[in-house]
């Protein structure tokens, strides 16, 4: 899976350009006309939300009403909001206050984390290893969960206090039970049994990792993006969005539609795996993040992915002589190379799996 030993060029941590103070961003940050904030219009939309409270809490699913509903947004929309969903508020709240104060660290301190693109793991501030790429407006934290082999908590922070780690962890166990009892809801919405999509990860080996997104003040917002437009390549995405600043916006047609994140709330979209696994019944579909002059933003995505040597390719049972395999099988090691050598790219990696007619 290497792509690099290091990046190719030296990194400059965006905290770092907010904190000095400039009044313009450097060009390596703007975004041609075309992909700025302002090149397309704004919906007044919002994504669907789904109380998830009558599912039970053995993991089993037992409201029709809540498959229907997931089901449709992820058909419609490829996002959708989560409320009741089992995670104590109490511990969201806690992992933003410890994360915060990670990116308020002195920056010598935060460097001790500073990652490459072997691996990704650690604190970051690129996506992609080209060359003189137009890069994000953000700073982030790259961290794995799932499996087991790949967990080191010698590569999580330990600061900015001693229940960094323990907060981390304790978060990233929660978010599994969650995304386990998503998969089951997904794969009822489909027609299948309720454990398909987890046995096409790998049942007990599928992985997951977390990157938690720093994006400063921006003197220059409308000139560039804290993540520029893309789909996610995983499998699912749970997001703990910023509760008092909002910056995720979801394509929409040839709009954009400012996700308004509800108090307590997770938000969860269709990653291309599972947009290949159903046929493209699901989508995944493109978002971005738009930065601000006035304020910070801290994000949680949370990434539900399939065992990494596994072929992906669609379900046979979602194979109809009317609706032929639309994806060649690849596994997601191979997919997600092109990100990590590309950076975001919108949707042209999945497009480009579409099986020859």
């Amino acid at each position: 899976m290497d792509c690099l030993q290091d990046w190719p060029e030296p990194v400059v941590r965006v905290q770092s350009l907010s904190d000095s103070g400039a009044n313009t961003i450097p060009g390596r940050y703007v975004k041609p006309p075309s992909d700025r904030p302002s090149s397309a219009p704004c919906a007044d939309l919002s994504i669907p939300v789904v109380d998830l409270a009558s599912l039970a809490g053995d993991g089993t699913v037992d409201c029709a009403a809540v498959v229907q509903a997931v089901s449709s947004a992820c058909r419609d929309w490829g996002f959708f909001q989560v409320v009741n969903h089992g995670v104590d508020p109490g511990l969201m709240r806690r992992m933003r206050q410890v994360w915060r104060g990670f990116f308020h660290l002195p920056m010598e301190a935060k460097q001790v984390y500073a990652n490459s693109p072997k691996t990704y793991e650690g604190y970051g501030s690129r996506l992609g290893i080209q060359k003189g790429a137009i890069l994000d407006w953000g700073d982030y934290y790259f961290l794995h969960v799932l499996p087991q082999s790949l967990k080191s908590h010698t590569k999580w922070p330990a600061l900015p206090s001693t229940l960094s780690r323990e907060t981390t962890d304790e978060y990233g166990h929660e978010l599994i039970k969650l995304c386990e009892r998503v998969m089951k809801v997904l794969s009822l919405g489909l027609g299948l049994n309720a454990d398909f999509l987890q046995k096409a990860f790998g049942g007990d080996d599928a992985g997951a990792c977390m990157r938690v997104n720093f994006y400063p003040k921006c003197p220059q917002p409308d000139l560039t993006l804290g993540l520029s437009s893309h789909s996610d390549p995983g499998g699912i995405t749970v997001l703990l969005a910023d509760d008092r600043v909002k910056g995720l916006q979801v394509r929409r047609g040839d709009a954009w539609v400012t996700v308004q994140p509800v108090p307590d709330s997770f938000i969860i979209n269709v990653g291309d795996q599972v947009q290949v696994l159903s046929n493209a019944t699901y989508k995944s579909v493109e978002h971005r993040v738009v930065v601000n002059s006035e304020a910070e933003r801290l994000s949680f995505a949370f990434f539900y992915n399939p065992k990494s040597d596994l072929l992906i390719g669609p379900a046979p049972e979602l194979v109809t002589p009317d609706r032929p395999a639309l994806y060649q099988p690849m596994t997601f090691d191979e997919y997600r190379l092109y990100i990590r050598r590309k950076g975001p790219r919108g949707k042209s990696q999945v497009e480009s799996l579409k099986a020859a007619r």
